[in-house]
């Protein structure tokens, strides 16, 4: 069992380094690691460029659009995906082969802890997925920390919604993949160190924006999307 990586990028110099690094240090390596660059115009690129990846472009802003391209260009059975600001544990690539292997799932995804926030918001994401699924009904996917295989990729990216401005991408993607009849694990040992920036810097959208965004997705999934 092979496994790709995705990484949508934009205008990631200050992180990039230490995620490939991260991958690099795998104790089994990831088959392929696809960098999406999607309009970066710092030094991003040519920083991924000292580690083996290989580089696409995807001029369609949004990273909705530059993930579909890197899950789309990946060749191997299983793609994994993480976010230009994770910092992933050395078993993380082992990991993720072996619940493949062992269980029958469509999808897989593990807790992120914040690593630069203050330990009140960092502990609360431990219990993002968790609560999430509550909400849900079954597990989600998270940007930072997942995989799935291509063959339901295959099966259910026609209907993906392709607006960030109303979906959460890694949220609609487990949606789809779930109305599918695909079954997403939750791996409580899959722990990514990733940045909390955007709670950081926006506070506002991360905590009023989008939790709105959130349920309004779920109700406009549950009246008009087939998968």
């Amino acid at each position: 069992m092979k496994v790709s990586v995705v990484i949508p990028v934009f205008n990631e110099e200050r992180f990039i380094r230490t995620c490939l690094v991260s991958l690099k240090n795998q104790i089994e390596e990831p088959d392929e690691i696809i960098i999406v660059d999607n309009n970066s115009s710092d030094r991003t690129i040519a920083i991924a460029k000292n580690f083996a990846v290989r580089i696409v472009r995807e001029k369609t802003q949004g990273i909705t659009h530059a993930r579909n391209h890197g899950f789309d260009t990946a060749k191997y059975e299983i793609i994994a995906r993480c976010d230009a600001d994770s910092i992933l544990p050395k078993d993380w690539i082992q990991k993720i082969k072996r619940q493949f292997e062992f269980y029958p799932i469509d999808g897989l995804v593990g807790p992120i802890n914040y690593y630069d926030v203050p330990v009140r918001t960092a502990l609360g994401m431990r219990f993002y997925i968790t609560a999430t699924k509550k909400v849900l009904g079954h597990y989600p996917l998270n940007g930072p920390s997942m995989a799935i295989t291509k063959q339901i990729w295959k099966r259910v990216k026609k209907y993906i919604c392709p607006d960030d401005s109303k979906v959460h991408e890694d949220i609609d993607l487990s949606i789809h993949i779930h109305k599918a009849g695909g079954k997403i694990k939750y791996d409580r040992t899959l722990l990514v160190q990733v940045s909390g920036r955007r709670a950081k810097h926006n506070p506002r959208s991360f905590f009023l924006e989008y939790p709105v965004r959130f349920f309004k997705m779920i109700r406009e999934h549950e009246q008009t999307h087939p998968f």
